[in-house]
């Protein structure tokens, strides 16, 4: 009989999402030798290799793949059977694991844990920032409780609910403040400075534009919203940034600020969650204590 654990799974779950040892044993809260001595215990208890070992990553083997399906069907199941008693216990306590795109948690997270921790003392937030493709990934593979993202997801999935909607500004050039605010049509002829692939912000900016991504254009890349208002500053191009990051990007760099005329662009930032989840009643007064704190935070729009 084999004797594979829990925790076993987990590590070997994380080590499949991270391809790396190192990254893994952060991602898991635990020393990198205490990961891989787990997944090798994990796989002489199978008899064969879980993974490729390269000199900087490692991949998954054939029957690595086959395990992984099978062992994020037991995760998924066990988590709900976490949400399931947490549920039960009705009241707003034990874990919760909130993912938040990069272009909010910065302005956001810093209110809402303390909104949460205050009313809620009982609560183990976990929080997790990336890119709304992986947080929709793990938040339907049951790693993540809720996500907070622009909306819409459009999955059937998941339950969606609006939190604010904000608009979007221009970053341009301390000397370019008294210049008129081009619109669309003039920013496709500048230099638009936008995040990487990946992010959602950078779709919405290109279709405020009426830009596709794979449309040749003079640009630079960023990796956040903090190194693009620099670029600017140091006079590289223009930007658009959310309305709630203007305080604290911008407080460092020698740059102006200018609101588009309406209809101006603006996304609405919204949480989610499986719609299977045990937790659906309690994410739903999560997401109110979220929705006051935005309310309180400089540039969101409350959605009524």
């Amino acid at each position: 009989m084999l004797n594979v654990t829990l925790k076993q799974m987990r590590y070997f779950d994380a080590l499949a999402r991270q391809g790396h040892f190192g990254r893994a044993a952060d991602a898991c809260a635990i020393t990198q030798p205490a990961l891989s001595m787990q997944i090798r215990d994990m796989e002489r208890e199978l008899g064969t290799p879980l993974f490729e070992r390269g000199s900087r990553t490692v991949t998954l083997t054939g029957f690595g793949e086959e395990v992984l399906h099978r062992v994020r069907d037991v995760l998924r199941t066990v988590n709900e059977v976490e949400d399931m008693a947490r549920a039960a216990r009705d009241r707003l306590a034990g874990r919760i694991r909130i993912g938040v795109i990069p272009t909010v948690a910065p302005y956001l997270l810093p209110r809402i844990v303390g909104e949460l921790t205050a009313r809620h003392p009982g609560l183990d937030l976990q929080l997790r920032e990336t890119v709304t493709p992986r947080l929709l990934s793990e938040l339907a593979d049951g790693n993540l409780d809720t996500a907070i993202v622009a909306l819409p997801v459009s999955e059937t999935a998941f339950e969606e609910v609006a939190l604010f909607t904000e608009a979007f500004v221009l970053v341009r050039p301390g000397a370019d403040a008294d210049r008129p605010v081009p619109g669309p049509a003039r920013l496709r002829e500048m230099r638009l400075l936008l995040l990487e692939e990946g992010h959602c912000f950078r779709d919405q900016a290109l279709s405020f534009c009426n830009m596709t991504a794979s449309a040749p254009r003079e640009m630079m890349d960023g990796s956040s919203l903090s190194t693009l208002v620099q670029m600017v500053g140091a006079g590289l191009g223009v930007t658009l940034i959310p309305e709630m990051a203007v305080g604290v990007e911008t407080r460092s760099a020698d740059v102006s600020i200018a609101r588009f005329d309406a209809p101006g662009p603006q996304r609405t930032i919204g949480m989610i969650w499986r719609r299977s989840t045990p937790l659906g009643e309690q994410l739903r007064d999560i997401s109110g204590i979220v929705k006051d704190a935005a309310a309180r935070t400089a540039g969101p729009l409350p959605v009524s």
